[in-house]
């Protein structure tokens, strides 16, 4: 959206932070079309800064809940206009931006697009605290709330005198935890979507530190009560059984069109991790009937002229191939699309193949620039003959080899030996007649 406003990269706005820690983590639009920013409190320990700290003064940005209108024009040159009901635009000693104030470091912030049929809840935006060493908390934004920090962390107070000042006024948080159950919250959503009714109208959140996945649920009386969510079964939702199987680091979370619910994660806690993990929830105890979920994109107006997204197929064909042709010393043979059937083999010292398949090769040019090879088989029919025939092979078990024929010279000599013993014997019968006869004259 701001892409589309701002086109060339136009500034909004720019704090100077004091130090490197506590940049916030949230810009988003209200139901009322404006813009809220959510800022941190400038870093470092306990809001040093100044006699009550950043998050206190209202003269300040930092520590705080802003509101601006990004369409407007302001007479002073700013890119951006305030909304007149913003809650300090009055207050000479306030800056006309703050919305709320008496933050801490809020990471990860949503707006409640309300139950699908009542609206009810609609609007309502809902935000992870992290706090110092004690508590961490999920508040709703309220204009013109105080919501204790640095005088308060969680329920309990942080910096005494400023805790026991009677007009702090502050709003309280809806749920505070200890470090005892997780140690850097991250914000989450209200589960508004269709395919999973067990979930409808829970707040879901999480922890950055220890992977917990938590739910918060509103009662009757607008009071909030904890429960944890379970992924697949009691057991495997027992903590901290189900930390392991997903990535630990719960970073933030996300909403589709339709309402359904994401959670993004590193495999150490870090915000510059190279790389992370997205999943889904999904509620494999009570899933929607099928066909009711459908829904229709809302559509989206530009003022920037819109660029259609035209895939390079061919990149990515090569992309395809080259995978395909990855790997592969023990590469399994190419089935053939025409009917399996036995051939007999006749081996050959200059070749391997059969006589009667015909190779053809291709040279591909892969992603990398390096070319391979694509051989391709065709099986030819073949008439065989009465004494070539044998009995057909199965696909699993390997083909009995072939008796080795011998050589044809020694063939011939075992079919001459028979007639050259019987000549040799006549012809000694014959002699042994002729000595007979002269011995006895």
């Amino acid at each position: 959206l701001l892409g589309n406003m701002f086109p060339q990269g136009m500034n909004l706005l720019e704090l100077e932070e004091p130090a490197a820690n506590h940049n916030g983590g949230q810009l988003l639009f209200g139901v009322d079309g404006y813009m809220y920013l959510f800022t941190g409190d400038g870093g470092k320990a306990g809001d040093p800064f100044g006699k009550f700290g950043n998050a206190q003064n209202k003269s300040t940005l930092l520590g705080k809940v802003l509101r601006i209108d990004v369409d407007g024009k302001n007479p002073n040159g700013k890119p951006y206009s305030i909304p007149p009901d913003n809650p300090f635009v009055s207050d000479p000693k306030a800056r006309p931006e703050v919305y709320a104030y008496g933050v801490r470091n809020m990471w990860r912030c949503a707006v409640d697009r309300g139950d699908p049929v009542t609206k009810k809840g609609r609007g309502r935006i809902f935000c992870g605290d992290v706090g110092q060493n004690r508590f961490e908390e999920i508040d709703i934004i309220v204009k013109g709330g105080n919501y204790g920090w640095r005088a308060k962390e969680g329920f309990e107070c942080y910096d005494t005198k400023l805790c026991h000042n009677s007009s702090l006024d502050d709003i309280l948080p809806i749920f505070a935890y200890g470090r005892n159950v997780g140690k850097s919250v991250t914000g989450g959503y209200v589960y508004r979507g269709c395919e999973s009714p067990n979930l409808n109208g829970l707040y879901i959140f999480g922890d950055f530190m220890n992977g917990r996945l938590m739910a918060l649920q509103e009662d009757k009386t607008s009071k909030w009560k904890k429960q944890d969510i379970c992924i697949g079964s009691t057991r495997a939702c027992a903590f901290p059984g189900m930390v392991s199987s997903y990535s630990k680091f719960i970073i933030s979370f996300a909403e589709d069109e339709a309402g359904e619910l994401y959670f993004m994660s590193t495999s150490y806690p870090s915000a510059y991790a190279p790389h992370g993990s997205l999943y889904k929830f999904i509620d494999p105890a009570r899933r929607a009937p099928p066909g009711k979920c459908k829904y229709k994109p809302v559509p989206v107006k530009t003022k920037s002229k819109r660029i259609p997204f035209v895939p390079r197929a061919s990149k990515l064909l090569e992309t395809v191939l080259e995978l395909l042709n990855e790997p592969s010393t023990t590469k399994p043979p190419k089935k053939s699309s025409t009917p399996t059937a036995a051939i007999p083999t006749v081996p050959s010292k200059k070749a391997k193949k059969t006589p009667f398949t015909k190779t053809k090769a291709s040279t591909v040019k892969t992603a990398s620039g390096k070319k391979r090879q694509k051989i391709k088989a065709e099986v030819k029919p073949h008439k065989l003959k009465q004494e070539d025939k044998v009995a057909p092979i199965s696909r699993t078990t390997p083909a009995p080899p072939l008796p080795k024929r011998k050589s044809s010279h020694l063939t011939r000599t075992k079919k001459l030996l028979p007639k050259k013993g019987a000549l040799a014997k006549e012809k000694l019968e014959k002699r042994r007649k002729e000595g007979r006869l002269s011995s006895s004259f």
